[in-house]
């Protein structure tokens, strides 16, 4: 009897390949290893499904010499030896490999993704000695039975080497860029700027970094300009109507005053009536990206916990597989059966029985595409109990954008009425959804403001009952938050879908980015200065999407492994000499950047307000704790202090309490949304 080793990328994964491809009267049965293992048989052949954890191997200087750089030969070691917290997966490796010896026959069953197909192949190449060579790939984008036996019937004869190949070579270009880049700055600024800090960049990271320091200069660099505009509400046909004057924009205060006199109290007429009606065609299905920034702008969810559970839903076989670029949905999923099993949940009956009712069932599609999964889709399957409310909350933003797919266009007329006074010109806009379409079925998370006009018609009597002047000022480009920096990265075409959203993370948790509305640390200015000024090229974003235009090149055979990589290294050796030239210089202005920023991390803008000493932020040498303490303690016995959160990420806020006049301190923990909180007042309370 043939056996077949199928390697799975996640337990539950390996958990549903088994059950899907068992005999239904036969369950599979668990080996009950160190690892999940699952034994069926079926058609005569014995199969083994296990399970990796994620990346079994990541790339490592070659050897086990000084850990001094630059580094240029690289290998591919055990993720274990290399990190001291993964030590659990050196069973992995030991168990895998104890089973392939078993095996005849072999599958990388991994997710159809670049990062999936280099964990199946570095598996099976590493751990089964080799067995990548005779391998076959199964391909599916979810985790329904009928999918995944259409997969296991329909195996490729051989491994995706092309989507592997470029995946190793990413991996090995971010190391080489990440490893090297971030020693030079970490040691030189302790070598030469006596302090020591852990700093890191690169190929993808400095140049992201990058836009959020360049948008926090254009910040603090913009002049507001001084403008005004008049705001006006008109009654015609015995109904009060806000209406906007003829320049949105007024450049003077005397001009907007001369309005003001001219026409206050006055009567005019309705000179002009405009209607236009257009249709908005339904949203396309969803890919990653909008996904994640549909989840930020209705939940708050940051792009990489939205991805985490989007995830969880596709392990769950609820949803299809979330890492896509595509907007597409083929006929090959079957609409109808989907929706049908959808309507067995009450709460989309009656949008569906809708659909289903409508003449031609064909979702409207978006411009993008990926060769490798259709656009995120439900599967139809219903959540069970296990399913936490974040999951539903995004299951339900999926079953609903699908739905709205297939909805027709909506009707909207845009209303634009002039009216003349005293010269001077003054417009009633109004907007009216006529048919709803597609809104019905997106509800809650459409939403289209109507405003009404009263029937008009031209030369009807207007009159002026308030008009005032606003005086405001121009105002800068907003910072980024997680989900428009993703937007731009794309835009650029820097890191990939799957990489992406962990980029951000590590800005939060490097220090160099503080709070939703993303504003640069003095560290990330230190960091992203030095580098521009002694050599730019390691930030340049054009040279980080040439890179990654050429790995993707190697997807598509047009460009090989080795040379993007002796291309890469060739660019990182040239800039890393540029920059020890300068090392002496960059070393110290990064050690002031370290100290610059600890002070900023711990001393509080606020004073003690029984000595008037500084505040600052100390931990007590016995417990660990954290609080505000005053720093004359000593020198005048000062024994003030206020409770902080022990809890998650802290930073010290610019703002300050808007009762007690205290600075606002910020608490970040990765599964939740950061908290805002005055320890005075939080103090005060549980003193209450």
């Amino acid at each position: 009897m043939t056996t077949t080793l199928v390697v799975c990328e996640k337990p539950d994964a390996a958990r549903r390949i088994a059950k899907s491809l068992s005999d239904e009267s036969k369950a599979p049965r668990d080996l009950n290893k160190d690892i999940p293992v699952y034994e069926i048989v079926r058609d005569g052949e014995r199969i083994l499904v296990c399970s990796a954890m994620g990346h079994l191997y990541s790339v490592d200087q070659k050897g086990a010499g000084r850990r001094g750089f630059p580094i240029w030969d690289l290998t591919w070691k055990p993720r274990h030896l290399l990190e001291p917290k993964q030590q659990r997966l050196r069973t992995w490796i030991k168990q895998i490999r104890q089973i392939s010896l078993e095996a005849d026959r072999f599958v990388n069953a991994c997710d159809f993704d670049i990062e999936g197909s280099v964990i199946g192949a570095t598996i099976l190449r590493y751990t089964c000695n080799g067995a990548d060579r005779r391998a076959k790939r199964m391909k599916f984008s979810t985790l329904t039975k009928r999918e995944l036996e259409e997969a296991y019937a329909n195996l490729t004869n051989e491994l995706d080497y092309p989507l592997i190949n470029s995946g190793m070579c990413r991996h090995e270009v971010d190391w080489i860029y990440g490893v090297n880049l971030s020693r030079v700055l970490t040691n030189w600024a302790h070598q030469y700027g006596g302090t020591y800090s852990t700093l890191s960049t690169g190929r993808v990271q400095g140049p992201t970094l990058r836009f959020i320091v360049d948008r926090e200069k254009e910040i603090s660099c913009f002049v507001p300009t001084p403008y005004w505009t008049i705001e006006t509400t008109i009654e015609v046909q015995d109904h009060s109507v806000s209406s906007q004057y003829q320049k949105e924009r007024i450049g003077s205060r005397d001009e907007a005053e001369k309005i003001i006199r001219e026409c206050s109290g006055k009567e005019g007429r309705i000179t002009d009536i405009e209607s236009l009606r257009s249709k908005i065609p339904p949203p396309p299905p969803f890919d990653l990206s909008a996904l994640q920034a549909e989840a930020y702008r209705h939940f708050g969810l940051r792009p990489s916990h939205t991805l985490g559970i989007a995830e969880r839903l596709y392990l769950d076989a609820l949803i299809s597989y979330p890492r896509t670029s595509s907007q597409k949905l083929p006929p090959s999923i079957e609409y109808r059966k989907i929706l049908e099993a959808l309507s067995t949940q009450q709460q989309y009956q009656k949008e569906i029985e809708a659909i289903l009712k409508l003449s031609r069932l064909s979702p409207q599609e978006g411009e993008r595409d990926d060769p490798a999964h259709p656009a995120i889709y439900p599967t139809g399957n219903i959540p069970g109990q296990g399913v936490g409310q974040r999951e539903h909350r995004i299951y339900d933003v999926i079953v609903r954008r699908f739905m709205a797919a297939f909805g027709e266009a909506a009707v909207r007329e845009s209303k634009k009425a002039t009216i003349s006074v005293e010269g001077y010109s003054f417009y009633l806009r109004g907007i009216q959804i006529l048919a709803k379409g597609w809104i019905d079925f997106y509800e809650p998370y459409s939403h289209f403001e109507e405003i009404l006009l009263p029937a008009l018609n031209i030369g009807d009597c207007a009159k002026v009952t308030s008009i005032l002047i606003r005086d405001k000022f121009t105002q800068p480009s907003p910072r980024f938050n997680p989900s428009s920096l993703l937007k731009v990265m794309e835009s650029h075409n820097i890191g990939t879908k799957a990489t992406r959203a962990e980029i951000v993370e590590t800005l939060y948790r490097r220090g160099y980015v503080t709070g939703e509305r993303m504003t640069a640390t003095p560290l990330a200015f230190g960091v992203i200065e030095t580098l521009t000024r002694y050599c730019p090229k390691v930030i340049d974003t054009d040279l980080t999407r040439e890179l990654e235009e050429k790995m993707q090149d190697i997807e598509s055979g047009e460009n090989t492994r080795e040379l993007v990589l002796m291309e890469a290294i060739d660019h990182l050796r040239s800039a890393i000499t540029q920059l020890k030239a300068r090392a002496s210089e960059i070393g110290a202005e990064l050690g002031n950047t370290i100290r610059e920023t600890r002070m900023a991390r711990t001393v509080l803008i606020s004073k003690c307000p029984k000595c008037s000493s500084t505040l600052a932020v100390v931990r007590n040498k016995r417990t660990g704790k954290r609080f505000i303490g005053c720093t004359g303690r000593w020198e005048r016995n000062c024994t003030f202090s206020l409770p902080l959160p022990q809890l998650g990420k802290l930073t010290l806020l610019e703002g300050l309490c808007s009762k007690c006049g205290f600075q606002l301190v910020q608490t970040r923990m990765t599964t939740r949304r950061p908290m805002i909180s005055c320890p005075k007042c939080f103090s005060e309370s549980r003193g209450k």
